[in-house]
């Protein structure tokens, strides 16, 4: 039966009328439909152009209805066998990055005095949809910066071809960050704190815990006084010079008068930091003292410490 009314439909086509069928699916590059994007075996008429095509990142349906009235225009030989026939029509796109805007924002909002480091936040926006491989042209316009409300407005100008020029509206708040040192890896107390174990996170002003490490120069070559944990600020408190002596090492005692330097070797009963008192047991003695702790393994004692 199809086949007989496919037959008829040839025998009743005008002469001279090309032979096509429908394309069930077919992707759009362009900005235009053509001919060729809804039938095969178009022939020469293939590239002529119907009408605007879906927006990016969206799809048409062209019914048998349609497609029939379509044919009939353009000379094609095809007339619907049972009315099911269509032809779904997809625009590749890909949403407009969010960091792509806010480059520009940080553009235009830099002469009006945003600071470098300051955060962008971009309130209600929504990605709109742009041709996938077309080369995009985007322009901000009208941007106003409100620097003691710490707010702005602009409007986004988007041109591509295949698609006509779209303007959207932009505001949000502009945000003032510091810096702030977190740890980049689990450490335990007492670990030296090297370049490669911190790093420098901007954060919000309002997020800035008290007493946060700012600067790489308060940590780097520290102790730990507590456990940290990855991407946990480190507090000013909780860091000390590493120790100089620890608990139970024998050290050098240095005795000083004038003219004169004893040394005897003794015990240190704490751990200590360069310059912090500690008690020392002298081996020979027995004879606990305090001394100050001038370098790695030495403690001076009596009256020159």
């Amino acid at each position: 039966m199809r086949a007989l009314l496919l037959l008829l439909m040839l025998l009743a086509a005008p002469a001279g009328a090309e032979l096509a069928s429908p394309r069930p699916f077919a992707v759009v590059e362009d900005g235009v439909v053509r001919l060729s994007d809804l039938f095969d075996q178009a022939g020469p008429r293939g590239a002529t152009v119907l009408g605007p095509a879906p927006a990016p990142g969206t799809r048409q349906v062209v019914e048998a209805q349609q497609l029939a009235a379509i044919a009939r225009a353009h000379g094609l030989a095809w007339r619907p066998l049972g009315g099911a026939e269509r032809v779904v029509l997809e625009r590749p796109g890909r949403p407009l990055l969010r960091e792509e805007v806010l480059d520009l924002l940080r553009a235009a909002l830099r002469p009006q005095g945003l600071e470098e480091e300051a955060e962008i936040e971009l309130q209600g926006f929504v990605p709109p949809m742009v041709p996938e491989r077309a080369f995009l042209q985007m322009v901000v316009e009208q941007a106003m910066l409100d620097a003691g409300a710490q707010r702005f407005a602009a409007t986004l100008a988007i041109a591509a071809e295949g698609m006509p020029t779209a303007r959207l509206r932009l505001s949000g708040r502009v945000v003032t960050t510091v810096p702030m040192l977190v740890a980049v890896r689990r450490m335990a107390a007492g670990e030296v704190i090297g370049p490669s174990d911190v790093r420098v996170l901007r954060v919000p002003a309002s997020r800035l815990r008290p007493g946060a490490a700012q600067r790489l120069d308060q940590a780097v070559g520290q102790a730990l006084r507590r456990p940290a944990a990855p991407e946990q600020p480190l507090l000013v408190a909780d860091l000390a010079q590493p120790a100089a002596v620890e608990r139970g090492q024998t050290v050098l005692m240095t005795y000083e008068v004038p003219g004169m330097t004893l040394t005897a070797q003794g015990r240190a009963m704490e751990a200590a930091s360069r310059g912090a008192v500690v008690p020392v047991m002298n081996l020979s003695s027995r004879v606990v003292v305090q001394g100050v702790v001038i370098g790695p393994g030495r403690v001076r004692v009596g009256p020159g410490r």
